[in-house]
């Protein structure tokens, strides 16, 4: 039976814009707890952002590198948040929170993938972005061909998708989900609605092409 692609769509900073992804279908979205990047909320902006979210939409708090108090903060402002850990996280600390989480991995020639998963092994899932300067968000694709077939956790495919690639993304790689923040933006923080609606089109789209292949 096919299995739906999840969408998420991460860097939300604005009441409309998540009004926008909920609308457009998304499965969850993302807010941005690290204050070098500009699309950086506090836990408590946030917070008000979340409580937008109808039931069975997750919100996913996105921390590079964060101290403790950071964390504490992140989980006393979004108790149900899923924590998404996207800077240099050891497996201890990612799962010392004693919460769900996300892995991310910065894909590059050489990245050993199947053991960066081994060793998160209690992660939900990892998510593959490029290797950019920073971390994350900078609208760049990585070669998905060094993906390896038979990763052990469910993988959210990252790193410069937009509607016009988000198919072929599908199609190759077969992700669990799919994860947009530049390429559904007007300027960096700001989504656009109409962008958000065709990347979700666009989704369901790869999926149903998946299904009529495997009918």
């Amino acid at each position: 039976m096919n299995q739906r692609t999840r969408i998420k769509i991460c860097g939300l900073t604005r009441e409309a814009d998540v009004d926008a992804a909920v609308q457009a279908g998304a499965d969850a979205v993302g807010f941005v707890l690290y204050d070098k990047s500009q699309r950086h909320v506090s836990p408590a902006r946030a917070a008000e952002l979340a409580r937008r979210l109808p039931p069975f939409v997750t919100p996913v708090a996105l921390l590079v590198n964060a101290s403790d108090a950071e964390v504490d903060a992140c989980i006393a402002a979004l108790p149900l948040a899923l924590l998404q850990f996207h800077g240099d996280e050891a497996p201890q600390r990612c799962d010392e929170t004693s919460r769900p989480y996300l892995r991310a991995a910065r894909m590059s020639e050489g990245f050993d993938l199947l053991d960066f998963a081994k060793q998160f092994s209690n992660a939900q899932a990892i998510l593959l972005d490029a290797h950019v300067e920073g971390f994350g968000g900078g609208g760049k694709v990585f070669d998905w061909s060094l993906i390896p077939a038979n990763v052990p956790s469910p993988v959210v495919l990252s790193g410069g998708l937009h509607a016009g690639n988000v198919i072929e993304g599908i199609l190759q790689v077969r992700p669990w989900a799919v994860d947009v923040s530049s390429g559904v933006e007007a300027a960096k923080g700001i989504k656009d609605a109409a962008l958000i609606r065709r990347f979700c089109d666009a989704v369901r789209e790869a999926d149903a092409r998946i299904a009529i292949s495997e009918s």
